[in-house]
């Protein structure tokens, strides 16, 4: 079996170095290469391009890579879940979570998770929507919890909650003041928006082309706080996730701006490869959110 041959490979790619690797594994440096001459001889290939003081992954050995994390990742999977075969909901479950949902939901799902499986240990990564897709592919991470979408028909993607979201402004911005706000009135301002592969992101740039906004101008920050922060300093309008400025509309920091006629709404997914929906811990957080 190559269990052995490929965890090398991953880990002589990850520290781009023979020494280190070794290292890393607790193995001799010509066990590292014997490794890597076998792999090279199974797939006819050259996977790495050595030089006095370079080590370079070729394009087939980026191919491997990939490929090899998952079968390495499956591998343990496997293991960990025949050894957890009939037996309770334990141990580590690595979650990923868009921005939003990282930040403003995760933490009451985890007072429920204590509550029903007190011995899961949760693991979470905060990315934008595009990251945490990318990283349940990869295998990363067992679940993702975001707030766009996801079209990749190798993944399961499935709706656990409703989000309204708001456009929101300084609290003496002038259609804060005016007593009915519509859409024509959100023409010429500018925008206070998440980075490219957010959800939020998305879902403004769906709102200001299905009603035809004309934007004066578009200002990207990539992270929830810095948009708040920024709009808060009157530097634009934002639409954000009544979850994100609950607590500034309530300090006054804030205010929404109702927009009459419309309401935006959108769902939170979760996100999962076939192969991490068997495993016990997956399985039962699914149901949870379920």
């Amino acid at each position: 079996m190559y269990y052995d041959a490929l965890k090398t490979f991953v880990a002589v790619a990850d520290q781009q170095n023979f020494t280190k690797a070794a290292e890393a594994l607790r193995i001799s440096q010509p066990s590292v290469s014997l490794h890597i001459k076998n792999l090279e001889e199974e797939f006819q290939t050259e996977l790495f391009v050595r030089t006095p003081r370079n080590l370079t992954i070729t394009p087939t050995g980026e191919i491997l890579y990939e490929r090899a994390k998952q079968i390495l990742a499956m591998y343990e999977q496997t293991r960990q879940a025949i050894l957890e075969h009939h037996q309770a909901v334990k141990g580590a479950i690595k979650i990923g979570a868009s921005f939003t949902v990282g930040e403003y939901i995760v933490p009451s799902l985890f007072v429920r998770m204590r509550d029903h499986f007190p011995d899961l240990d949760p693991d979470l990564e905060i990315g934008n929507t595009t990251e945490i897709v990318q990283a349940v592919k990869q295998l990363d991470i067992d679940i993702g919890l975001i707030e766009g979408q996801s079209n990749d028909p190798e993944l399961l993607i499935e709706p656990f909650m409703e989000d309204e979201l708001f456009v929101v402004g300084p609290a003496d911005h002038p259609l804060t003041q005016k007593q009915c706000v519509t859409i024509s009135d959100l023409h010429h301002e500018t925008w206070i928006a998440r980075e490219e592969g957010s959800g939020t992101r998305k879902y403004l740039e769906h709102v200001i082309r299905s009603n035809g906004l004309q934007v004066t101008s578009t200002i990207t920050i990539s992270s929830n706080q810095g948009v708040k922060e920024s709009v808060i300093r009157g530097l634009g309008l934002s639409l954000l996730s009544g979850s994100v400025v609950e607590r500034n509309v309530r300090h006054n920091d804030l205010a929404i701006i109702p927009v009459k006629d419309h309401a935006f709404k959108r769902r939170f997914s979760y996100v999962c490869s076939p192969i991490m929906a068997r495993k016990k811990n997956v399985e039962a957080f699914m149901g949870m959110l379920q």
